[in-house]
Parts: structure tokens; sequence; C-alpha cells
């Protein structure tokens, strides 16, 4: 688990033996610190906090501050070398750790003592009560590695009390007021606040009356970004008129990509109408995207294709042509003629690598790095016999790079306006950075955190994603990972700050799962701050950015768009879910595609704003 927060209050359990340390069950006036058993009918665990020392940035310690009674583990040099807590002291060395990561055992530590680099043990392991001292390293002891357990996560919302009947041996009836953890409802001051689910639109829905519509989940986000390419049956929202209004897309096997437009006011059209129709070459392997190609703010229509990139611009009209777009580059495609790129192995990206306002093409195909440069004219360049960089591809001679396990991304980590290659691979994060000349520098390995030896097991279960968390900061690193969100803080310079747990919530250990819950980074508030929004069980969370890139705990903001059945029985492989601003007041809302059809929660963090 990476390093948290002082925020965050956790359980210190040793590895031997399972048990959390704390104080004795009769606590003395020695301070002396064990671990040891706690019953269910007596008082829990003990949780700490992990406050940095200021001064150790480069090699970071942490005061280890008892939550409840604020004393801190220290280190009184006793000729037993026991460990107690005690009164905290100013800058004092003995009362200083370092958290240093068990190799190749993924949320196991040493926790060091700053004054002489010995380590946290215990003098008898087995015992129930056994005291915590101080010895020198030993790999091979599991007595000296400990695992910091997160305390339950702390969240907002209002409970919803009802009437349950109590029967009686004389046939007398009567009441008593109970809740459930499903009885629960958004707290009324919550930030920020969305309104009640509405069904805008009974089309492009999974329901027959709806349309029937399918989704392959073989072609469900390739690139590991949501709504960036889409195959048959999908739905999504985009500007397809350069207005900055979300539309509805949908990609019918016959029609092709069909629209209802958006009214401005969190509904749309009940005309669908077709948008682009399909090439004649149309197969169901096809992927889709709508996309402003040279930022003249007149999105066109392309599709990876068979014969490669297939594209049909926007006319003055509104109107795309060709019908079934003009092929505009042999690369790219399913096709063994455009270098048989499939959707489960080989993540494409559009982007604007360079800064000049125009999209290229980007792909980790087998051998590496692929990329097509748009010159002026619109022109994509044909790729080279040779790989822009022997690295992020899915054979063993590029790394090995796995579709499911390993996401790869297109952003700026040293803010001079070009895109890098980020990948988080078995061991941890990689980087490569994008020269002037638009050359791409080996990979580097620049953080141990993010990868699959780390717990980070797949993109599903554990979504990453490179963001700004301060408007004024450098690019960061955001994750949902095993025991919550991590953050790692970007330097600038294409390098990261050791990661931080910052929030005890959204992960596997608090039982959000790939296979039930989306969860996303959006600005919902309008700040300019990327806030977590998470569609769990009950509805939706919102965990707000403080801004200062700390996140609050979660607030249930919307009663719907969950998994459970009383929160609409939403699930990922078949309802569409998304974070866009379909009213132009400049806050995301939220769009579902459910059964019957398609369903609106507005943002109403202006009307209710509680601070």
């Amino acid at each position: 688990m990476p390093v948290p927060t002082h925020e965050l209050k956790l359980e210190i359990v040793n590895a031997a033996t399972g048990q959390p340390l704390g104080a004795k069950e009769v606590p003395g006036a020695d301070g002396a610190l064990v671990v040891r058993d706690h019953p269910e009918d007596r008082p829990g665990p003990e949780q700490w906090q992990f406050t940095p020392v200021q001064s150790a940035q480069d090699d970071p310690s942490y005061v280890i501050r008892n939550a409840v009674s604020g004393k801190v583990l220290d280190d009184p040099a006793a000729v037993d070398r026991g460990v107690r807590q005690w009164d905290a002291a100013a800058n004092k060395k003995s009362q200083q750790w370092r958290l240093v990561p068990v190799e190749g055992e993924a949320g196991l530590y040493f926790i060091e003592g700053a004054a002489d680099g010995t380590v946290l043990d215990l003098a008898d392991p087995g015992k129930d009560g056994t005291r915590i001292v101080l010895r020198e390293y030993d790999d091979s002891a599991e007595s000296q590695r400990w695992r910091l357990v997160p305390a339950e996560p702390e969240r907002t919302s209002d409970l919803v009390l009802g009437w349950a009947p109590l029967s009686h041996w004389n046939s007398r009836q009567s009441w008593r007021l109970f809740h459930s953890r499903t009885a629960l409802r958004p707290a009324p001051d919550a930030t920020p606040s969305f309104s009640n689910v509405l069904l805008v639109l009974e089309k492009f829905g999974c329901d027959q009356d709806a349309g029937g519509w399918k989704t392959d989940r073989s072609n469900h986000h390739p690139a590991g970004q949501t709504g960036r390419w889409a195959g048959l049956g999908e739905r999504f929202l985009a500007d397809t008129t350069g207005t900055g209004s979300a539309d509805i897309v949908g990609l019918k096997p016959a029609k092709g990509a069909v629209t209802s437009s958006g009214r401005g006011d969190g509904t749309f059209d009940d005309e669908e109408r077709v948008l682009h129709a399909p090439a004649s070459s149309a197969t169901p392997s096809d992927l889709w995207t709508i996309a402003d190609l040279t930022g003249e703010n007149r999105p066109g229509v392309v599709v990876l294709s068979a014969e490669g990139v297939r594209v049909s611009a926007q006319d003055e009209g509104g109107r795309f042509a060709p019908a079934g777009g003009k092929l505009v580059l042999k690369a790219f495609g399913h096709g063994t003629q455009a270098g048989g790129w499939i959707a489960d192995k080989h993540p494409r990206f559009l982007a604007d690598t360079t800064g000049d306002g125009r999209l290229d093409i980007v792909g980790c195909h087998d051998d590496g790095l692929r990329v097509s440069l748009q010159d002026e004219e619109g022109t994509f360049a044909p790729l080279a016999d040779e790989p822009a960089l022997r690295a992020f591809g899915h054979g063993e001679e590029a790394g090995g790079w796995l579709a499911d396990k390993h996401p790869r991304f297109l952003a700026d980590t040293t803010g001079d306006g070009r895109l890098d290659i980020v990948g988080c691979h078995d061991d941890g994060l990689w980087v490569s950075l994008q020269d002037e000349e638009g050359a791409f520098a080996e990979p580097l390995y620049v953080l141990d955190d993010f990868g699959v030896d780390q717990g980070w097991s797949s993109i599903d279960e554990h979504p990453r994603f490179p963001v700004r968390t301060t408007s004024d900061g450098s690019l960061d690193i955001v994750g949902f990972g095993p025991q919550g969100v991590v953050v790692a803080r970007g330097r600038g310079d294409g390098t990261f700050e050791p990661s931080q747990l910052v929030l005890n919530d959204y992960g596997r250990a608090q039982e959000w799962t790939g296979e039930k819950h989306l969860r996303l980074l959006a600005d919902v508030t309008g700040d300019g701050n990327p806030d977590i929004v998470g569609f769990g069980n009950e509805g939706v969370w919102v965990s707000h950015n403080s801004g200062d890139g700390r996140f609050e705990q979660a607030q249930l903001v919307c009663r719907g768009f969950g998994y459970n059945d009383d929160a609409g029985g939403w699930r990922v492989d078949r309802h569409r879910r998304f974070l866009t601003d379909i009213t132009g007041d400049g806050r995301v809302d939220i769009v579902g595609f459910g059964g019957p059809g398609v369903h609106v929660a507005r943002n109403l963090f202006r009307r209710f704003r509680t601070r």
C-alpha cells in the first residue's frame, strides 16, 4: 500500500501474527506497545496517523501518532529496545520513522527508525501481548513486516427511517423504527447536489421497447479511456456540431451512427436521425469516434476500419462527407492490409501530440509505439518502417504490455505542450518523454507503484488517470487502488513523488469492484479541480477536491445510477453512464443509458451551494 497521508487513520498489523499494534489491555505508565487480539465485546484496535516530517523530502520520514490520544511512536533507547507511545516532541529523531516497502510483497513494510535504522519487530513472536522492540534488519523475519489497514471510510448521507412490524405471542401488533444501509438518501447540504433521476428519452435503452441496444464488451474502451472509441451497440455523448452541446450518438449495425440532438436543457430530441452511414466494407470490428481533427470546431467521424483510418469531415451545412468516409491512412486498422490492429491488444489514441492544434494518431502495436502526425493540409503521414519507440507494445520485444492489465496514456508531464507516454506495467510507472523534434526517449522507470506487482490487478478493477489535481500544479497520477484513492504528485519533469493513500474509500478494501462500480474524475463543482465520482451500490458518491489536491469524505449526492435495485439496478456491462455538461452551465451532469432509455440527473450545485 502507498504511504498514507496524515488525515487517514490506520491499523498497523503484524504480518507474522495478524495482530494489530497498540497498548496493552491494561496500559502501563511506561507506554509500552504490544501486538494482541481484540475480542468483539471489547474496544477495537488503536488507529494511527502518519504525519510527514517537513524537512525530509528526499528521504521521507513520518511521525506515527495515535489517532485518539495524540501520543506518538517513540524509541526511548532502553536496554531492551522496547518501543512505546509517548508525548510528541518537536524534531525529535527518535520519534521519526521511515516506511520501507518489502520487495516483492505488495502492501507490506518495514517500519524503520530514523535515528539508527533498526526496525520494528516482536520480542517473542507467536505470543499474545508480545512487546514491540527494535532490531537489526532480517529480510527473512516475517515478524518485521507490517501491513497498514485503513479504517472504515467516513461518508455523509441521510438515513431513511421506516416502520417495521413486530409480532407478539398474543397476536397483538406493534411497530418499531428501523433503518438499514440500503435506506440512504443524499444529505440535503451535499456538495454538489444532483436532481432526481429523470427518464428524458425512451430510446437508446437495453429494453426492446427502447431499441434493444446490446454492447459488444470486447470493443469497450480498447484504449482504457472512457468514450474514446466505440463499437457496434455502443452509445455515447459527443458534440456533433461544434457548438459545445452534447448530443447522443449510437452505433447501429445497419444504419451506422445515429443521433438525438441535445436541446441544452437536459433533454434530447425525440427524433432519431442518421448522422453517418457506414462504408460498404464496414464490419462489427470497426471502431468509431467523433472528434475535431483540425481544431476548427467542425467535428468529424473517424472510423478504424479493416482498410485503415476513414474520416468523414463535416461541411458548413453540418453534413458528413463522404458517406462511408475517406480512407486517409492505410494503418491502425484491424485488417491485415492495415496492420492487423486488435482491440483487446493494441490501444490507439487520437491526440494532439505536438501542440499544433491538430489531432495525430498514436498506437501501441506488437513491436512498440507507432505515430502518424497530421500536417497543415490535414494529411496523415504514413507509418515508418520502424516503430517510433520499441516499447509499450504487446510483444515481448516491446515490453509485453497487456491491454487489460497495463494502462497507457498520452499526457504532458513536463508542461512543454508535447505529450509524453505514461504507462503502468507490472513493476510500476514508466514514462517516455517527447523532445522538441517529436522523438520519444527511452522509457524511464519513475515510480514503484500503480503496477500489477503492487496489487493493481487490472484496468477495470483499478482505474488510473493522469490529471492535474490542482489548477496550478503539474500533472499527477490518480488511481483507485486496493486500499483506496492513491495520488502521486507530479514534479513537472516527467517524474513523480512517492505515491500517497489520500482517501480510504473507492478501493477494493471498501468493496468497490470493477465488475459492479464505475469510478471517475470530473470537475462537478466548476472550480477547475477534478473531484472523485463513484457509482456505488446506493447511488452516486462524490468526494470534493478541497483545492490543494486532497479529497473530502464521500457524500451520497444522487439516489440513482447505482448497483442496488433500489438505486436503479445499473450494470457496468449493459448500462453506460457519463459525466458531461448537457445544460451549458459549466458543470457536469449525469447521463445514463438504462433499460427503458436515457436517464439524466442535473447538477444543482449552483442552486444549493452551501459554502
